[in-house]
């Protein structure tokens, strides 16, 4: 059902109302055969509607009229042919205070066939803007009102504007085919219009403008002719009083060509510096030097503002300065020149130089300047150079380095320390000193590391302390407390003999107190005793004996009941004393002047191990069998053919390493404390390997039969001393015997 359209209305969603009396929808046609030929209609046919609202059909304008144009379409009669037009707009500048507004010049294309234009602009040098194809070719519909129409040929013509997307193009001239083409046509075309001048064209003529430069040539060419090849050639010397600085061996060449100087430098052997040294490359050579010049000081015009915007060069050359430079006059031996503010002496010269003076100057006189020697020590020295205050920016150590040199250099590396001691790492538990309670709870552990002397603090993580555990201080070298950063000494670090248990240490403001160490540091720290003196042994016995001396019998008398005495015979004496009452006597003898890591060092020295207890091996041998069933592990013949693959003479012996791999190797569900019991009951034969026979009977769960078990600690099912406990007990006797004491007392009395 058709619709229509509300006249005066806009054609807007529900301002239309249906044709009900329309019967008749016919289809539309896109074959239409048009003057004799049949094509296919690729245009929709344009509409509007008039005021009264009703379409009205808009046919393309034709140059003809009705039944007298050609027979042939458009396209086939006009193809190829293009009218050419000439033109110009202008453009508004608001930059150049020269000039309002720019003419730019365009070439307008009107092809034929389709009606359609474009338009493209005459490349101009130097004009500072994008120029070519301003208008890309198409159909352009004429400006409003008429904005549903399209731009024809009609509406272009000489001495006419044409204004296309809001910008107007004057026409000022066409081609010769396109001004006969329109008089056949029945157009009459104006004669042709001249192009005003563009205001910028003589902005940028005055600018390439070329000012007239009086010649200041002065011609050498008889001089060089004359004097081409010959060199005049001095030994100099230039004692340079700087800072590090010494005597420098020069050889002054004077080019009688051109009146040039050129310097070489002249070094000894081995003296580290590279050859060949150019200390003034070739150049006419001023007798005074003031400095750098500024620009245009040392320019030969001088440039004149006669009018506004008017400059010439000024032909009498009022403003310039002449310039004095070396001549061949001015050198002779004892002579001094003054290159560039550094002053050279003249010493001896060559036999063609000597000639030369005598035959135009009549010089006789030419004795040598002794040169001075290389001094065997440098002018200014100053080892110790007294460096700025440090201002905080970066590391101490990058600011001196851009302090003593304009290049720094990357800091030295201790090359022993990283050789020997990389990835050595002393780890020690610590507690934080804090005013607030919560911090006195929370954990450290404090890694120095050897290779490079940085300090790392991780802190452990505790269930409902408010505390996340992870990285505390990140690894870097940590400043000594009580010291003043903003100097120009280097500052001090935390050094090794620095930490040991009980030292506090300030790390970013925090303080720690160092309460524990693990076995390697401890280990470390006494193999090591020239480094840290707190875990030398014989210093602190020495100590312990001198404060010892006076009353000797009465702290042995005092602390003798504490003594254990766990001798088997008479032969062989054995008694130990708790680690707990020996450092309480320790601090009750010297007070103060003894640390808890002396104390840690003398228990772990003189450890005392206690006889262990027997493991009971059929308890061991059902917590074996209680692990197995739990596990649901049954794969006792894979544990069969592995030590057959292992021990393929069948020697029935297998040593312990082969076994723990074994027992890891076939997935036995053993943890490390019960594969260490295990191996302790297993029988062994003199060298300590274990019987294969026994291994696995005692793991074979259907041959023997046990008791049920409770799980409980592995500690109270076989006791033990481990490693990490050394020092719990201390050997009396030894210790007695160390401190040497009795024996001078006896001697005495």
């Amino acid at each position: 059902m058709a619709q229509m359209r509300i006249p005066g209305v806009p054609l807007l969603p529900g301002s239309m109302i249906l044709d009900v009396g329309k019967n008749h929808f016919p289809k539309t046609q896109r074959f239409i055969r048009y003057k004799g030929i049949s094509m296919l209609s690729d245009r929709e046919p344009v509409t509007r509607f008039n005021s009264d609202g009703n379409e009205q059909s808009c046919e393309l304008p034709s140059l003809y009229a009705p039944k007298s144009g050609p027979k042939m379409p458009a396209w086939i009669t006009y193809d190829k042919k293009v009218l050419c037009f000439y033109g110009y707009f202008q453009e508004a500048l608001t930059e150049v205070y020269k000039a309002a507004y720019q003419i730019r010049k365009i070439k307008l294309y009107y092809y034929l066939e389709d009606d359609t234009i474009e338009i493209s602009e005459p490349k101009v040098p130097n004009s500072g803007i994008p120029q070519g194809c301003l208008l890309s070719r198409q159909r352009v519909p004429k400006s409003p009102p008429s904005h549903h129409e399209f731009i024809t040929l009609l509406d272009i013509n000489v001495n006419k504007p044409i204004k296309i997307y809001d910008r107007v193009y004057q026409i000022t001239d066409c081609d010769l085919f396109s001004r006969h083409f329109l008089n056949r046509m029945g157009i009459n075309v104006p004669d042709p219009v001249q192009i005003p001048v563009d205001p910028t064209y003589e902005v940028r003529k005055f600018a390439d403008r070329k000012l007239y430069v009086p010649s200041n040539k002065h011609f050498t060419l008889a001089q060089f002719l004359k004097f081409d090849g010959k060199v005049l050639k001095f030994n100099a010397y230039w004692d340079d009083k700087s800072e590090f600085g010494e005597i420098r061996n020069l050889e002054v060449l004077y080019y009688l060509a051109d009146d040039t100087i050129e310097i070489k430098e002249k070094f000894p052997k081995n003296s580290g510096r590279e050859a060949p040294g150019t200390f003034l490359k070739r150049q006419k050579l001023r007798k005074e030097w003031t400095g750098l010049p500024l620009p245009g000081d040392d320019s030969q015009t001088t440039i004149l503002n006669v009018l506004n915007n008017r400059f010439v060069a000024d032909p009498l050359r009022t403003g310039n300065k002449n310039i004095n430079y070396y001549k061949d006059s001015d050198l002779q031996i004892g002579a001094h020149l003054s290159i560039f503010g550094r002053d050279i002496i003249l010493t001896d010269c060559d036999e063609f130089t000597k000639d030369y003076y005598k035959k135009k100057f009549g010089m006789e006189n030419f004795t040598p300047i002794p040169n001075p020697a290389m001094q065997s020590q440098k002018r200014i020295q100053n080892s110790d150079t007294q460096l700025p205050p440090y201002n905080g920016w970066g590391d101490f150590i990058d600011s001196e380095g851009n302090c003593l040199s304009i290049m720094p250099k990357i800091p030295p590396i201790d090359i022993h320390k990283f050789i020997n001691l990389d990835k050595l790492i002393l780890r020690f538990g610590a507690k934080m000193i804090s005013d607030i309670k919560e911090n006195n709870e929370r954990v450290f552990i404090v890694s120095f590391h050897l290779i490079d002397d940085t300090v790392q603090v991780y802190e452990l993580a505790m269930r409902n302390s408010g505390f996340l555990g992870g990285e505390f201080c990140k690894r870097k070298k940590q400043l000594l407390p009580d010291q003043n950063i903003f100097s120009s000494e280097r500052p001090k670090f935390y050094e090794p003999y620095h930490f040991h248990i009980g030292a506090t240490l300030i790390i970013n403001d925090h303080v720690f107190n160092l309460a524990t160490a693990d076995e390697y540091t401890l280990m470390y720290m006494e193999a090591h005793p020239y480094q840290f003196p707190f875990a030398d042994v014989e210093t602190i016995v020495a100590k312990v004996r001198e404060a010892l001396r006076p009353t000797y019998k009465n702290f042995v008398a005092k602390y003798l009941p504490e003594v254990v005495d766990v001798s088997t015979s008479k032969d062989c004496y054995k008694c130990y004393i708790r680690s707990d009452i020996f450092r309480k006597a320790l601090i009750e003898l010297l007070q103060h002047h003894i640390n808890d890591h002396e104390i840690i060092t003398l228990c772990r020295a003189f450890n005392f191990e206690k006889p262990e207890d027997k493991c009971d091996r059929e308890l061991i041998r059902s917590i074996v069998h209680w692990e197995i069933q739990r596990d649901l592990w049954n794969d006792l013949n894979r544990v069969k053919e592995h030590i057959c693959h292992l021990e393929p003479e069948n020697v029935g012996y297998l040593n312990e390493t082969k076994l723990r791999a074994t027992i890891a190797g076939c997935r036995l569900p053993f943890s490390i404390d019960l594969t260490n019991l295990l191996i302790k009951v297993l029988k062994k034969n003199s060298e300590g390997d274990i019987e294969i026979r026994d291994f696995l009977s005692f793991i074979n769960t259907a041959e023997h039969r046990t008791s049920s078990f409770a799980p409980q600690p592995m500690r109270k099912i076989c006791p033990k001393l481990p490693f990490i406990e050394r020092g719990r007990f201390v050997d009396w006797k030894a210790f007695i015997d160390k401190i040497g004491l009795e024996e001078t007392l006896k001697n005495e009395t």
